[in-house]
């Protein structure tokens, strides 16, 4: 049994883990099914956008010369040569002193450099039009490339793709896609005081909140969560599930015996595996300082501790940031009292935002570390480095959202 913990900084851990984390396989997707997917290319405009000149208003497209000077008293008269239809190339060349109807959307026809809108225009007769407002040129209209211009770049690789990212290359004509495939991420319980969610514990057992924490936190991070049954605290039944896991996932997350203890085989049966390094044994953290990651060939193992607050609270500080993309997780709040920390650790404290006086206040919540309640209660987690000796009420500080 291995009964020491070879223990590392938070920031060290996390490079180890990104250093050896899987790397992700693209698939290629109709653009039907890749919102929220993470692009994998380099999108190029394939086009102009608009193809071409085109109004922004229903009204008359005019040389906007012919415009100037006009007003309500002294309005400019135009001789009308005509509309273009939504949908048809503008077939009418405009000439000095003439205009024609132009919808929204519609083509601009050779010859003009502005639209008057309609609101501000009479017509008088079949064939004349007054314009009671002048326009400059390029104005209530749209130039063709002004959107995008062929050749120009627009997204690059490991964008979260959002409804107005999928609009925007829809209007483009791209309607195939290469995105990266989303994380399968197996989940294990283990510990002989381990019972599913439907059982009333006994006496010294516990529910099995990790399975169904982890999970969710998975699959708000963009990836698959694939749980697995509650093991027990036995070597040869512990690594058949785990082999099972590694080969149906790119990613494991196992919580409970990480600690040290007589029981505890989770590193023991990840070390037992062909291709296995240890990467740590032990963070100098609060809480969870009994996490451990092991690389299994191409696949990451991370052991979680047993207790669910630290469980989840080490998901969200060294998992989540790897599996997510948006940095606007992160707020800067107010912190609205001390908090102590002890040297020589990070700590990770959960806080409740509050918003006052038109600033977003940061309130730890100090209870006992264990309670799940606590957790629940949060907003956020704020980072006080191992290197400094505790926050002070009003200080500035960045959080990280739930």
């Amino acid at each position: 049994m291995t009964e020491f913990l070879k223990v590392v900084k938070y920031d060290e851990a996390v490079a180890k883990i990104k250093q050896h984390f899987p790397v992700r396989r693209i698939e290629r997707l109709s653009l039907l099914s890749a919102s929220g997917r993470l692009l994998a290319q380099d999108i190029i405009g394939p086009e102009d956008l608009p193809s071409f000149d085109r109004s922004t208003v229903d009204g008359y497209a005019v040389r906007a010369e012919d415009s100037f000077g006009s007003s309500e008293s002294l309005p400019a008269y135009l001789d009308y040569q005509g509309e273009v239809k939504m949908g048809e190339a503008a077939g009418i060349k405009i000439e000095k002193g003439q205009c024609c109807w132009v919808p929204t959307g519609g083509m601009m026809p050779p010859g003009t450099d502005a639209m008057v809108m309609v609101e501000y225009t009479e017509r008088l007769g079949d064939d004349t039009i007054l314009i009671y407002r002048p326009v400059g040129p390029g104005e209530n209209l749209m130039l063709k490339g002004e959107d995008v211009k062929r050749g120009q770049s627009l997204f690059k690789p490991r964008k979260v793709l959002r409804p107005q990212d999928i609009g925007f290359l829809a209007s483009l004509g791209i309607n195939t896609i290469d995105v990266y495939q989303p994380y399968k991420i197996g989940i294990i319980s283990t510990g002989d005081e381990i019972v599913p969610i439907d059982i009333n514990p006994a006496v010294g057992q516990v529910r099995d909140v990790n399975t169904h924490a982890l999970a969710s936190a998975v699959y708000c991070c963009g990836s698959i969560p694939c749980t697995y049954p509650i093991v027990k605290d036995d070597f040869q039944a512990l690594k058949a599930i785990v082999l099972k896991a590694l080969e149906e996932n790119d990613i494991l997350l196992m919580s409970g015996g990480s600690s040290v203890g007589i029981m505890d085989v989770t590193i023991d049966v990840l070390l037992s595996i062909p291709g296995s390094e240890l990467l740590f044994h032990g963070l100098a953290i609060k809480p969870g300082k009994p996490t451990l990651a092991v690389r299994v060939n191409e696949k990451m193992v991370i052991g979680l501790p047993g207790h669910p607050v630290s469980a989840l609270m080490i998901f969200s500080i060294i998992c989540s940031p790897l599996l997510k993309t948006d940095s606007s997780q992160r707020v800067t709040v107010k912190v609205t009292q001390n908090i102590a920390s002890q040297p020589g650790r990070d700590d990770f404290v959960p806080v409740v935002l509050e918003e006052k006086d038109h600033q977003l206040l940061g309130r730890p919540l100090l209870g006992k570390s264990g309670l799940m309640s606590i957790l629940s209660l949060a907003d956020a987690f704020i980072h006080i480095p191992y290197e400094q000796q505790g926050i002070l009420a009003g200080s500035s500080i960045t959080a990280w959202l739930f």
